[in-house]
Order: C-alpha cells, then sequence, then structure tokens
C-alpha cells in the first residue's frame, strides 16, 4: 500500500524550526541588554562619590524648577478659590451721622446687582485692627479714632466688567470716600504668577539642557577612560550599536538617579512647607 504525505506535518515542523531561531535572538537580545546594564551599573557603584555628586547635580537642576512650578500652581489655585468670593468695600466719610448711613444702606440694599451689604463701623473697625495687628497698647494713646467706616458691598454679577461698573457707579454716591475692589490685588497677583510660569518654563528648559549637558560630559569622560577597551570591541567586530549600549545604559542611570533625587529634595521641600503653606 502506498503511503499518505505528512505535508501537514512537516511544514508544521518546518514552521517550529523558523520560529526557534527567532525566539532564541530575541533571548539573547534581553540576555545581553540585561547584563549591559548591570555591567553599567556596577560601573558607577565602583565610584561612588562621583556617581552621587553627579546625581546630585542632576537632582538639584530637576527639583529646581519643580518646585517653583508646584508654589505657582498653589497661588493659582488659590487664586481662583478667591475669586467667587469678589467685594467692593466703600470707605465713607468720617462726617456721615447715623441716620444717613442707615439712609445710604438702605438705599443700595434695594438695588438687584448688590447681594449682601455689611457696615463696619469706626469702633468695629479699631477693635478688629487691635485684635489682628498686636498693637493695642500703641492705639489706645490715640486721642482719636482715624478709622472712617466702611460699607462691604458684595455684588450681584458674574463677570469682571459688571464689577468694575457697579463699582464705578458706588464711587460717585454721596458720601463715598473711595470704593476698592477687593480683589484688584488679586489680579495683580495672577497677572506675576502668569509671568513667572513662563520663566519657570524658559528655566526648566535651561536646566533640562544643562543636565543634558552633564550627563554627556560624564558619559564622554567615561569614553575617554574606555577607548582601549573600545578599540579592542571594535577589532573582534563589535558593531557601533554594541559599543555604545553600555555608554546609554549608563546615561539611563544617571537620570534615573538624578530623578530619585529630585524626587527626594521636592518631597523634602512639600514636608517642610506644609505647615506655612495650610496656614
Amino acid at each position: 500500500m502506498a503511503q499518505k504525505p505528512r505535508s501537514g506535518k512537516t511544514e508544521s515542523r518546518s514552521t517550529a524550526q523558523n520560529t526557534r531561531p527567532q525566539q532564541n535572538v530575541v533571548v539573547a537580545s534581553f540576555e545581553q541588554h540585561q547584563a549591559t546594564a548591570v555591567d553599567s551599573l556596577l560601573r558607577l557603584l565602583n565610584e561612588p562619590v562621583g556617581s552621587v555628586l553627579t546625581a546630585t547635580v542632576i537632582g538639584i537642576a530637576l527639583a529646581l524648577p519643580l518646585c517653583v512650578f508646584l508654589l505657582l500652581q498653589n497661588l493659582q489655585q488659590l487664586g481662583a478659590g478667591l475669586q467667587s468670593d469678589s467685594s467692593i468695600s466703600l470707605y465713607l466719610d468720617n462726617s456721615l451721622a447715623a441716620p444717613e448711613l442707615e439712609a445710604l444702606v438702605a438705599e443700595l440694599g434695594d438695588r438687584d446687582d448688590i447681594e449682601a451689604l455689611r457696615l463696619i463701623t469706626p469702633e468695629e473697625a479699631l477693635a478688629e485692627f487691635e485684635d489682628e495687628s498686636g498693637f493695642a497698647d500703641v492705639l489706645e494713646g490715640l486721642d482719636d479714632n482715624p478709622l472712617p467706616p466702611v460699607l462691604l458691598v458684595t455684588p450681584d454679577a458674574s463677570t469682571a466688567g459688571e464689577v468694575t461698573a457697579l463699582r464705578d457707579f458706588l464711587a460717585e454716591q454721596p458720601g463715598v470716600s473711595e470704593a476698592q475692589i477687593d480683589l484688584e490685588w488679586l489680579q495683580r497677583l495672577n497677572a506675576v504668577v502668569s509671568f513667572s510660569l513662563r520663566l519657570t518654563y524658559l528655566l526648566a528648559l535651561l536646566l533640562g539642557l544643562g543636565v543634558l549637558l552633564v550627563i554627556g560630559n560624564t558619559v564622554r569622560m567615561s569614553i575617554e577612560n574606555r577607548r582601549a577597551e573600545i578599540v579592542v570591541v571594535k577589532l573582534v567586530g563589535g558593531t557601533d550599536a554594541w559599543v555604545a549600549r553600555p555608554f546609554l545604559y549608563t546615561g539611563f542611570w544617571y537620570g534615573m538617579a538624578g530623578g530619585i533625587v529630585a524626587l527626594a529634595l521636592v518631597g523634602f521641600s512639600l514636608m517642610v512647607l506644609s505647615g506655612p503653606v495650610a496656614r
């Protein structure tokens, strides 16, 4: 009897034989990279002083812009939280009598664009100032109370333009010496923060370039110290990728160590500043 061809088994066996060398190549490549990475790390550990100094320089260069960026981000969040609590302070004439103050409060309280009013008398303002300033003994020696009555106006407005228009209207009212939006300082702060953010980005770019130069110079010195080894590797047929691999891993380890140092510095800074920031 004629035997049936076993083409299916032959093809599967041929496919398995072709796949096995490819898997061996991948495994061998992975083992080579692993050995090179470990060897590069051991070389750095054999020079602890130089490696620590280089990693510290990289860490400081990375941590400085990050700390400034976190500070500015916190200031922006603070400003965003205060924007919704805008109010207008009306500094009134000291010559206004109590009936005139009550009439002014009643007149402004009827307006639709005003949500709430609060009158602070000179006596209340002086008492609050004594409690918060710590100069109670000095203020007791004053003959007269120099503080004017203040009317705090909470506008019923959703835009900065509406609040500014209301401020301009209130400033023209009889008995009002000055009208001031309490968040004008915050607008200036936001402008300063935006400007500082751009400076921080520029600083981060320059320091990042400095980190690359530090790592590049360190790797270049390592290449000079191992020049004879590189020549031997090239003579026995080593490729450029084979020669460059250990130095690439050296830069990788320097970058990782610098990142760890940067995280430690930022974490320490946040821990030290957490109390004052919370207050």
